[in-house]
């Protein structure tokens, strides 16, 4: 049997490990266990077959579960924000959960954290633990200033809801009760389907809850003519409304009945949206575009995209025209059947119809849902993820392509770029042809090197978008403690500047620079509940350090590397105690570990007063007062300290007083040693039963109780060593006299150590433990980093077009070599498309870390010029102006998202803030919260553009053709204004990367604007020389965007 009863170490690795593997079914409770207690629990169990060296072991017993770490300070039934499944907590099912409570018991005052499997997707189901319930804000009508909030799982009804609030507020049984959502200040939505659960509902984290009572008189406070209903498992419904009847009718009597002691408007039904809009009525029709979209629970992300793609002129006109009614492929294996093409058009009407302030995109959320499940429930997800699957959903469901060909893609070996640029657009739109391969396909080279056999492959690949890297910042900051040789010093804390992808030395060089402690003579380590979670190698990467770990650095007397003589050894605290009703020791860590350096060889006494000099500062030093025979038991105070912890006594292994008071001691050492008979042997023997079993015999170190040598007085602990991996702790040697550490160096681990065993009375009495936290802080501490510099747009296009190196987990397979190789890669742009979406790559995830980078890009609000970056020489001038962009504010996983638009009819900015849309201006648009970037180029406003290869041959090709066409046109306006005209010139503008509308006038008045708009660019080009003067000289300028 193992600690406390429980069921053996076999049986309990066994079991949880056959439940670990149970297969998620909706509705079943599967529990959070904090990830740090399971890691201890694996570790005694010997879960994992590379690590049994500590099973069984005492030391690492874990303990009651301790979710600790995954709760919120001072709330014991609120969990963490932002935590990660297998890296921060481990699901367990309720059979495992009951199986390890009964084993090991649940730290007191804490409570299990349960939680349910709910399913998710319509056409593709997927089972989830929700791990983050919804948190509710409930209130009566008649009071809403009194907001209790409680937490629901997304497959809890509204009747149950409704049930929880009638027994919040103590409302009668006899009460009738219906539920209203509150989005605003103004905007209520009635919950009239009992049986329908929070994810149907759409209800959302903070969402407000409204429960209305029915008047004396049978009335209700917001009106009625909803069905009675009685109880709390009934819901009052509104009258069902056909969409026809109000589609046409926005004023119906239902909506234009006065309520009484009532200042909210009653409900207007959207036939699209399938619910009621409680916006002001009293508020005049909104211009077209200017419409928001209600969040539906963390759906900002999908609103944002959804604004800048509204906002894209040639899109919105083509789904406002009915255009794409023509063009669905419902027999597309690799579309949606058309339903996501539908449901965006049905939008995006709404968006544009001018009737409304705001819409409930429920159906939108729904299809997407239904085909991308990722996205079917209601937690944070990315904006340009969306957008990515919309755009692929909109093409594959417009595709003008009935039946892809299968196309044998081809290597450019040797042939020139244009050919096979033009052979890999065909091939393109041979299998892809739809109004968004019109829109946002451009195209751009691959060129690998192979490093071993210099063969050059070189493709052109198309794509929808551009993501760009940022010039990640080079350096992190840490927060560690250091901890002297003194040991009269507490520890203190800094605050390091390190490399972001360093090396732990870097760490160490870093602090030696604030401390003037050597670098080559600390270690560091992570402490988590008392003892060492883990000690780093000099060589490790910093990046498996994360913000949450405690890392303190230990100064030690030597060189570990160079200095053979000596070795350091990591030593914990532990309390020994009986537990009642059972026959044996149980041994708590307490305080804080440290390590310590020693001679290779050393008498156990000596070994015992270098231990007792490291605890100094937290031995009490009142003893006069005990025992005579207690009086020797604190070690003599440090004759000088001075701070310096490298000189006489206080130096860990050199000659001092101690080591004088030990040659005196070693006189009568023979006859004063205990026999091994002796009541008061130690407990364990190094290594234990394992060591035996491999062979090796470890000594007895016998201290427990012992006197000390040449004195009588009693020791304030015992020890023992604990090896429970192959490390060098085999090697201790001893004699009557002496302990060694012979044959080469100790190598440090976390696994081998020396444990300081108390018992409870003394370590009552001598061990001040109020102290073991305390700290001093550095001025590093102070420290703030400098306001990070921007960068410009162009910066990270020249970043994105710089050649690399391939990781060693990303190789190139060589058909040279035949073999994968680390090849080098170079991308460039071929042609660009007439609506370029720029994402800015602002999440960078890796194994130990997750991190936003807040940089601020300055872009340009027009005239961006992209002709430097394209390769292809016939590509011809292509200026862009920016129409869209979306944001997000906040760090990883979570957030919130808005989106800055330019609106096509009236040339405004504005900001699309879920439900809120209100005007912006220029300097708002450029900020750090920028993440998606919408482009329009400037030969394409007037229509939705084509792609063409080559500008100079379409314009060869067409030139004639065009000129009559021309000609024609300007006649026909001199007819009808009785003007003579100048002859305009009409730019097929096209160039490789994608194809320019031409966009033809037809009267004067747009001719007058052509030449207006080219005296424009040209006073913006004047301008835009003296803005980039202006930049120079000031580089570190607020961004207000230059305006022509």
């Amino acid at each position: 049997m193992a600690e406390g009863g429980a069921a053996d170490l076999d049986t309990q690795r066994g079991e949880i490990a056959a439940l670990l593997k149970t297969q998620l079914r909706k509705g079943d409770t599967w529990y959070l266990v904090d990830s740090h207690w399971f890691k201890q629990w694996k570790k005694y169990v010997g879960f994992d077959s590379w690590d049994k060296y500590q099973m069984g072991d005492q030391h690492v017993y874990p303990g009651p579960v301790d979710n600790s770490g995954l709760l919120k300070d001072g709330d014991v039934l609120a969990i963490k924000e932002h935590l990660i499944d297998e890296l921060d907590y481990i699901l367990v099912p309720t059979e495992g959960w009951n199986k390890l409570v009964s084993w090991y018991g649940l730290t007191e005052g804490q409570e299990p954290i349960a939680r349910k499997v709910v399913e998710q997707g319509m056409f593709v189901k997927h089972c989830k633990v929700e791990v983050y319930l919804t948190e509710l804000k409930l209130c009566e009508d008649s009071n809403m200033d009194n907001m209790i909030t409680r937490r629901f799982s997304k497959a809890d009804t509204i009747d149950m809801i409704e049930k929880e609030m009638r027994e919040l507020f103590s409302i009668p049984d006899e009460k009738e009760t219906r539920l209203w959502n509150r989005y605003m200040s103004n905007t209520f939505e009635p919950l009239n389907k009992p049986d329908s659960t929070i994810q149907d509902a759409g209800l959302y984290q903070g969402q407000v809850l409204v429960i209305e009572q029915k008047n004396e008189d049978g009335t209700w406070p917001r009106g009625s003519t909803a069905t009675k209903s009685s109880g709390a498992s009934n819901l009052s419904a509104l009258p069902k409304i056909s969409p026809s009847s109000l589609t046409n009718n926005h004023n119906s009597s239902f909506n234009s009945r006065n309520v009484k002691n009532s200042s909210y408007s009653l409900p207007s039904y959207h036939p699209y949206t399938n619910s009621y809009d409680y916006s002001d009525q009293s508020r005049p029709s909104e211009r077209s575009g200017l419409c928001g979209l209600s969040n539906l629970g963390n759906t900002c992300f999908m609103n944002s995209a959804v604004q800048c793609l509204s906002n894209t002129p040639p899109l919105t006109d083509y789904f406002l025209k009915d255009k794409y009614t023509d063009e669905l492929n419902e027999d597309n294996p690799l579309g949606m059947k058309g339903e996501i093409a539908r449901v965006y058009a049905e939008l995006i009407k709404q968006l544009w119809s001018g009737k409304y302030s705001y819409v409930t995109p429920r159906p939108f959320k729904t299809q997407v849902g239904r085909f991308a499940p990722q996205f079917s429930g209601y937690q944070q997800q990315d904006s340009h993820e969306l957008l990515a699957f919309l755009l692929d959903g909109l093409h594959e469901d417009l595709n003008r392509i009935r039946k892809k060909p299968y196309i044998q893609l081809k290597d450019a070996n040797g042939r020139p770029d244009k050919v096979v640029a033009e052979e890999a657009w065909e091939n393109h739109i041979k299998r892809n042809d739809s109004i968004i391969v019109d829109i946002f396909h451009g195209l751009f080279k691959s060129t690998l090197v192979c490093p071993v056999c210099a063969k050059v492959s070189v493709t052109f690949d198309p794509f929808c978008y551009l993501t760009l890297p940022l010039p990640m910042k080079k350096e992190r900051t840490l927060e560690v403690y250091l901890v002297r040789l003194d040991p009269v010093a507490k520890p203190t804390q800094y605050k390091l500047t390190v490399p972001k992808v360093g090396c732990i030395s870097d760490l160490c060089t870093a602090l030696s620079n604030l401390s003037g402690v050597p670098a080559e003579k600390m270690i560091v380590t992570d402490i988590y509940n008392h003892r060492f979670h883990r000690i780093f190698a000099t060589n490790e990467n910093l990046s498996s350090i994360m913000e949450r770990d405690d890392i303190y650095v230990f100064e030690v007397a030597v060189n570990r590397v160079e200095d053979t003589d000596h070795v350091v050894i990591p030593v914990h605290l532990r309390e020994k105690y009986k537990q009642s009703g059972y026959n044996h020791t149980s041994t708590p860590l307490f305080g804080q570990p440290f390590l310590i350096a020693v001679p290779r060889t050393l008498s156990e006494d000596k070994l015992y007063n270098m231990l007792l000099l490291r605890l100094y500062r937290f031995v009490r030093s009142s003893v006069e007062e005990d025992e005579d025979d207690c009086e020797e038991t604190q070690p003599s105070k440090p004759h000088t300290v001075n701070g310096n912890a490298t000189n006489g006594l206080l130096e860990e292994g050199s000659p001092s007083e101690m080591e004088t008071d030990e040659q005196d001691d070693e006189s009568s050492q023979d006859q004063e040693l205990p026999s091994e008979n002796d009541n008061s042997q130690s407990e364990d023997s190094v290594g234990g039963d394992n060591e035996l079993e491999n062979g090796v015999v470890g000594p007895q170190i016998s201290s427990k109780g012992q006197q000390a040598v040449g004195h009588n007085r009693k020791r304030l602990f015992t020890f023992q060593f604990n090896n429970m991996g192959k490390t060098d702790f085999s090697l201790i040697k001893e004699d009557s006299r002496q302990i060694r550490f012979d044959e080469g160096h100790l190598r440090l681990s976390d696994r081998s150590y020396l444990s300081l065993d108390w018992e409870p009375e003394v370590k009552k009495k001598y061990f001040d433990e109020t102290i073991v936290e305390d700290f001093d802080k550095h001025e590093s501490m102070e420290y703030k980093p400098q306001k990070k510099a921007f960068f410009k747009l162009k910066d990270c296009i020249d970043l994105f077009t710089t050649k690399e190196k391939l990781g060693a987990d990303d190789p190139w397979y060589c058909p040279n070599c035949k073999q994968h190789q680390q090849a080098t890669k170079k991308l460039d742009l071929w042609s660009l498309p007439p609506v370029l979406v720029v994402h800015l790559k602002r999440f960078s995830y890796s194994r130990y870390m997750r991190d936003k980078l807040d940089s601020l890009v300055d872009f340009p609000l027009r005239d961006l010029d992209m002709s430097e970056f394209l390769i292809n020489p016939n590509a011809g001038p292509c200026r862009y102006d920016l129409i869209a962009v979306s944001n997000h504010y906040g760090g990883m996983g979570g957030g919130h998202y808005t989106a800055y638009a330019k609106n096509k009819d009236d040339g405004k900015w504005y900001n699309f803030d879920d439900s809120s849309v209100s005007p912006a201006s220029e300097d708002q648009i450029v900020s750090k919260a920028a993440y998606v970037l919408f482009y329009q180029r400037q030969d394409t406003v007037k229509g939705t553009g084509y792609f063409a290869l080559d500008r100079e041959e379409e314009e060869e090709e067409d030139d004639e053709e065009e000129e009559e066409e021309e000609e024609d046109e300007v006649e026909d306006v001199e007819n009808e204004t009785g003007e003579k005209l100048e002859r305009k010139t009409v730019s097929s503008g096209h160039g490789a990367s994608s194809a320019a509308c031409t966009s033809t006038q037809s009267d004067e008045e747009d001719l007058n604007e052509n030449r207006q708009r080219k005296n424009d660019n040209d006073q913006a080009d004047d301008e835009e020389e003296e803005d980039e003067e202006e930049e120079e000289q000031v580089p570190n300028r607020d961004v207000t965007m230059k305006t022509n």
